[in-house]
């Protein structure tokens, strides 16, 4: 009696893999777009002040701050009556010649031209509104 051959399997010796590089390609693609939401709002808020204008005084405090991020970061402070207590102008600097302008005037009277940008969505511009982008002595 001769045996019969097995039939033909029905099982698919090698399954294929479905879906799975879908959502890794979702994941990045909206990784993406959130970065590029996140670089278009930090350009938006860099590129356009809210206000300008300048601030007399004596800068008391200068400093390049941060672990990552390092930007210049200072105290203006700002004496409108002799005796009286001085008003302290907290401010930030993102160009190192304007910052190497101010170590080089530190202990002077100066009067600082400030642009305040409103709503950069992180602290590595620097940790204040307000950013310095000129010095200039005052003249006794």
């Amino acid at each position: 009696m001769a045996v019969d051959p097995q039939p033909p399997s029905t099982i698919d010796p090698a399954p294929r893999r479905r879906g799975c590089g879908k959502p890794i390609l979702v994941l990045l693609l909206l990784a993406l777009v959130a970065a590029g939401i996140f670089a278009l709002w930090a350009w938006i808020t860099l590129s356009y002040d809210y206000a300008d204008g300048e601030r007399a005084g004596y800068v008391q405090k200068f400093s390049n701050k941060g672990w990552i991020c390092k930007t210049w970061e200072g105290e203006l402070a700002m004496v409108n009556l002799p005796g009286a207590m001085p008003e302290i102008f907290y401010f930030s600097v993102r160009d190192d010649a304007v910052a190497e302008q101010i170590n080089q005037t530190m202990g002077q009277r100066v009067t600082l031209h400030y642009e305040q940008h409103v709503g950069v969505p992180t602290s590595c511009f620097g940790e204040t509104d307000y950013y310095v982008t000129d010095v200039r002595p005052v003249k006794p």
